[in-house]
């Protein structure tokens, strides 16, 4: 019979890490030293979700429950809480959000649960006006999720495009803004760009998109074809470096093509 540990098993490993005996690197960490590790492992257990791989989502996921149980335990020894804490807090949060489930409140469909959700969330963080929810995003999101998540708080209340037709208006009138700002040098680039970027994160709201995702799949799109380009080249005895940019976008658009057809093909 398969041995199966638990998770005070897990917990006494790291205990035993961070102990005298134990693990000169794992004794040194701390909250701070571990902020990438705990945003990696996130990445790739989200990595291994888009790739559907299943095997690698289990090992990807005991790397979180890992920085979970390794934080639980560093707030410990500093006498902040304990793992039992962190548990208790989360049961307790998640039945008080459900209160159509252990309660008496009625929610049919996700997107009343969804408004139920929010409502409690700001009850429960007093959070009494709608820029309080906006500063309550955490800074640590990647840059296209945090924008959306301020729009779509900035939409709760009413102040939103009325539909996709001027969401598009805006990322061209930004789009023209950011133009006239590198043409005038006067040092405002940054700024309009941002603009642009946060007016293209309204376009992937009013389509329902992970403006993440969907950018992710570009680059990893992109690489693929550069692969191609790179991989044609090579067979003709030639270095990118080598080559004209019309030459490499004549493989592009091989590249381009050949994607397409394989797509239609599936």
């Amino acid at each position: 019979m398969e041995n199966r540990s638990s998770l005070e098993d897990l917990t006494k490993i790291v205990r035993r890490l961070r102990g005298e005996d134990g693990c000169p690197w794992d004794r040194v960490q701390t909250h701070e030293t571990l902020r990438e590790a705990m945003l990696e492992e996130a990445y790739e257990a989200v990595d291994a979700i888009e790739r559907r791989d299943t095997r690698n989502l289990k090992e990807e996921l005991g790397d979180v429950l890992l920085q979970v149980v390794f934080h639980a335990l560093l707030a410990e020894e500093a006498g902040s809480f304990t793992l039992e804490d962190v548990i208790a807090g989360i049961c307790d949060k998640m039945i008080y959000r459900h209160p159509h489930v252990f309660g008496d409140t009625k929610a049919d469909t996700a997107e009343e649960v969804l408004t139920n959700w929010e409502a409690l969330k700001k009850k429960e963080k007093q959070i009494t006006t709608q820029t309080q929810a906006m500063k309550e995003i955490p800074m640590a999101l990647p840059a296209l999720l945090r924008a959306k998540k301020v729009q779509k708080k900035a939409a709760e209340v009413g102040f939103d495009f009325s539909d996709f037709a001027g969401a598009m208006d805006k990322v061209r009138e930004e789009l023209e803004e950011v133009t006239e700002a590198v043409e005038m040098g006067v040092g405002a680039e940054e700024e309009e760009l941002g603009d642009f970027l946060f007016a293209v994160v309204n376009i992937s709201r009013f389509l329902k998109i992970n403006p993440e995702i969907a950018l992710t799949k570009a680059s990893k799109k992109f690489i693929n074809r550069f692969e191609y380009v790179e991989n044609s080249a090579l067979s003709e005895g030639k270095q990118l470096s080598e080559m004209t940019l019309k030459e490499m976008d004549l493989l592009w658009d091989e590249a381009k093509a050949k994607s397409l057809s394989d797509e239609k093909s599936k």
